[in-house]
């Protein structure tokens, strides 16, 4: 409401030393770069290597993968902001948000972020090196009031180079168009429905896939796609790609966290799943080779069509746009997905009305092979990149 309630500045660092006595593996970290400290951490992280099992699968990478040459991936970007600018700038977002409708009676908050830092790693077999990053962002969250009913939701800006931010009069009269759109909810009848999951939530069901494909997922034989490699498990027209070197990209990186470089490659052609994500240590433990995933994906992009949302929402005809999800109601094991969610009713290829208690329920198998469409409104904020995506028909558990 126009009051600053927190200004924070903090620099921090940490240093994290892994050793491997043979095939035992010892790991310790510190905060304090002191010779005195830094000595002793690497001692306690003997003394765990000395008292831990052996595990033949762990060591360091074969250094015939190791990142031979680290691109400058455009990264970084310090914003010299002070804090009263800072101040100002955010003070007026929320001005905006809340004086773009007269229904809007509070709010939950505006807040900018900056960060910057660098990301060291080096290793016995001859390999230091890294990159310099930041981070920026922008958010801003109102409180609408209509005849004794108060909704709330928000928008926010994330980019590597403050000059990509979106201006904070878009941020706020997006938070505010999405507040209010909200106002007047009502609960749906349990049906099965066409949906729409707009893009901001969309990236989540990539992500189940992400963890269902991962190294340690898959030798855990804890995942509904095990042992699905080259086979059918999206519709046909789904492509995925994996871009780890897109200039200013949230999840760019030139080498993962085991220190091999990372390249361009195919997840997913026409529905067939191509590749796991693999680390050193789960493509050991797999019989396979490392894909350069060691701490996650790198710009994970979902290939798609010509149409925008309002195109999807016209092909849908009548179903649910889903812009909320709430809970995490993911079986990573059985596929079985069931979240709490909001959004909007559409018919006719037009909004009709918010709803929200609704809950959405299908199986990852069944949703990914039921994939109709994916817009161009691609969130590029994350390191998934998909627009939003419509499924033929899910359950819709309501009133």
């Amino acid at each position: 409401m126009g009051d600053v309630e927190t200004i924070e500045h903090q620099r921090d660092k940490g240093l994290s030393v892994t050793v491997y006595l043979g095939k035992q593996k010892g790991n310790a970290s510190t905060t304090d770069f002191s010779s005195a400290a830094i000595k002793s951490t690497v001692e306690a992280a003997c003394t765990i290597a000395k008292n831990a099992g052996a595990d033949q699968y762990s060591g360091l990478l074969d250094p015939g993968y190791l990142a031979a040459e680290v691109p400058d991936l455009d990264l970084y970007y310090p914003w010299d902001i002070t804090p009263q600018q800072a101040k100002e700038l955010v003070i007026d977002c929320e001005n905006r948000a809340r004086e773009a409708d007269r229904r809007i009676s509070n709010s939950d908050g505006a807040t900018l972020n900056t960060y910057a830092g660098s990301h060291i790693y080096g290793n016995s077999n001859g390999f230091v090196n890294g990159w310099n990053w930041s981070s920026h962002s922008i958010d801003c969250n109102v409180i609408a009031d209509h005849e004794g009913h108060m909704q709330r939701d928000g928008w926010y800006t994330k980019a590597r180079d403050r000059a990509d931010l979106e201006s904070p009069r878009d941020v706020a009269m997006e938070a505010a168009r999405r507040t209010v759109a909200r106002l007047g909810a009502r609960k749906l009848s349990t049906c099965n429905v066409p949906i729409i999951f707009e893009a901001p939530v969309a990236g989540g069901l990539i992500s189940a896939f992400v963890s269902a494909v991962s190294g340690g997922a898959q030798y855990r034989k804890a995942s509904f796609l095990l042992g699905k490699l080259d086979q059918q498990v999206f519709a046909p027209h789904v492509n995925i790609f994996e871009r780890p070197h897109i200039s200013k990209g949230i999840g760019s990186a030139p080498f993962d966290n085991d220190g091999m470089a990372t390249h361009d490659r195919t997840l997913v052609a026409n529905g067939i799943l191509r590749s796991y994500i693999l680390s050193a240590y789960s493509a050991r433990k797999l019989g396979m080779q490392p894909t350069g995933n060691a701490g996650g994906v790198h710009n994970l992009i979902v290939e798609h069509g010509e149409r925008d949302l309002n195109g999807l929402i016209k092909d849908m005809g009548t179903g649910l746009l889903v812009t909320e999800l709430i809970g995490f109601g993911i079986n990573l094991v059985t596929g079985d997905y069931s979240r709490g969610a909001s959004g909007l009713w559409i018919e006719n290829g037009a909004v009709q009305y918010p709803v929200e208690e609704i809950t959405v329920a299908g199986n990852l198998i069944s949703m990914f092979n039921h994939i109709a469409a994916i817009g161009n409104d691609v969130d590029r904020r994350k390191n998934i990149l998909t627009g939003s995506i419509l499924i033929e028909s899910m359950m819709v558990a309501g009133a």
